[in-house]
């Protein structure tokens, strides 16, 4: 009997005929350079960066710029090598790389370090490994894998996908590492759209924690939004009255919830970023010092900034530990907001190519994958920058390639690798 082939999963990103014309000049340019703008804008980023943190370290004896160049320089090279393997032969090893990793989360568990009130890393022969960082590329790599091999027909359909990664993310959100594991979030949640995910499935599988964050901000919304969302479970989903209910006894659960996880669910630092996100000046000499330095800083470079190493905020470490998870009000300093600004459209480049890499993937799986650490670098982009400005939570997620840490910078050149492996084969052409 002949063999039938599965038909191509449709992703939502196709372009329409309308945008054919367009599409063809963009793939003239696009072919010749796939590479180039994968590899070179992290490394004019990374390089920037440097100079940032040199200005941040001028009175210290350690020299931090010198081995953030240094690790990336290395982890550059391991991401050309990952580069030229094919996928294929990764996707066949996914039982062992996950399995490794959870072994690797609960192994932190045990005989991990801790740091900060927090214990997320393993010495390995005198090196801090955190293995919560690569647990992403394990998650990313197997969610892409489970949604290329189970479509998105129904509802019931995301529970599988979401199973997968709860082992990981329960075991990250406990050390506790609530970035990270709002990253695994993201992840599934755009890897799902991504795979087929109907919009209002979409805002139904991520309104508990909408109406956790309502309730605790503005309780009188709760009144309109909970009906909104049992009317999309009604409209959108086959078994309407059940559906019905079941979404609203999750909200109602989800409210309910707040306060027992606001006080044993979250330690007491978190609960204190949280809070004093919305009011720093309560305690300006405390918890809201880093949040309210940052923005003074980033404002003081006004327009054309004060120039690289001649920021005062910087030299002087009015920002704590500022070249990790605050390097962009080091930036906003000394460039300003032209260099702000010029940093935010490399990042949307990347963030553009990627996608079309996505978009013109062979198979489901490689698309998937590109995707999903797309999302990644997206909302770890949008979440520290906003975090330096004022407009989110201090969350302990850094800038990609901008922010000192040596796993971090591994992980998103091994990232960048495995996108550049999908790059480097011949595109699919556009299924208009």
């Amino acid at each position: 009997m002949r063999r039938t082939r599965r038909p191509k999963m449709r992703l939502p990103f196709t372009l329409r005929k309308s945008w054919v014309r367009e599409d063809r000049v963009y793939r003239r340019w696009f072919e010749g350079r796939k590479d180039v703008l994968i590899w070179s804008i992290p490394l004019t980023i990374t390089s920037i960066s440097g100079i940032l943190i040199a200005s941040t370290q001028r009175q210290a004896h350690y020299v931090f710029w010198l081995e953030h160049w240094t690790t990336a320089l290395a982890s550059l090279e391991i991401g050309l090598l990952l580069a030229r393997v094919p996928l294929k032969r990764l996707q066949e090893k996914l039982n062992g790389l996950y399995i490794f990793t959870i072994a690797s989360l609960i192994a932190v568990r045990l005989i991990g370090t801790s740091a900060l009130g927090a214990q997320r890393w393993i010495s390995i022969a005198g090196v801090h490994v955190q293995p919560s960082e690569f647990a992403k590329i394990t998650v990313i790599l197997t969610l892409a894998s489970v949604l290329s091999d189970n479509r998105i027909l129904r509802f019931t359909d995301i529970l599988f996908p979401s199973a997968t990664i709860a082992i990981p993310w329960l075991l990250v959100f406990i050390q506790p590492d609530l970035g990270t594991s709002l990253v695994f979030g993201a992840i599934l949640v755009v890897m799902l759209f991504w795979a087929g995910m109907r919009i209002p499935w979409m805002v139904i599988l991520i309104s508990p924690l909408v109406t956790a964050i309502l309730s605790a901000l503005l309780p009188v919304t709760l009144a309109i939004w909970i009906p909104l969302c049992g009317f999309l479970a009604y409209r959108s989903l086959i078994w309407k009255r059940t559906a019905l209910v079941l979404t609203i006894a999750v909200q109602i659960a989800s409210f309910l919830a707040v306060p027992i996880i606001w006080m044993h669910g979250l330690k007491s630092y978190q609960r204190d970023r949280l809070i004093l996100f919305m009011d720093p000046e309560k305690d300006p000499l405390g918890g809201g010092y880093h949040l309210l330095q940052s923005k003074i800083g980033i404002g003081s470079g006004q327009f054309f900034g004060t120039g690289f190493l001649k920021g005062d905020f910087t030299r002087l470490q009015f920002v704590p530990e500022q070249h990790t998870d605050f390097i962009f009000s080091a930036l906003g300093e000394e460039t300003g907001f032209i260099g702000s600004i010029c940093l935010l459209i490399c990042f949307g480049t990347l963030i553009w190519n990627l996608v079309e890499v996505a978009r013109r993937a062979r198979t489901d799986f490689e698309s998937l994958m590109v995707i999903g650490v797309t999302a990644m670098l997206t909302f770890e982009i949008i979440v520290n920058i906003n975090m330096t400005i004022g407009l989110g939570p201090i969350t302990g997620i850094p800038l990609p390639w901008m922010s000192y840490g040596r796993c971090a910078m591994l992980v998103n050149f091994l990232s960048l690798g495995l996108c550049a492996s999908v790059a480097r084969r011949n595109q699919a052409p556009s299924s208009w």
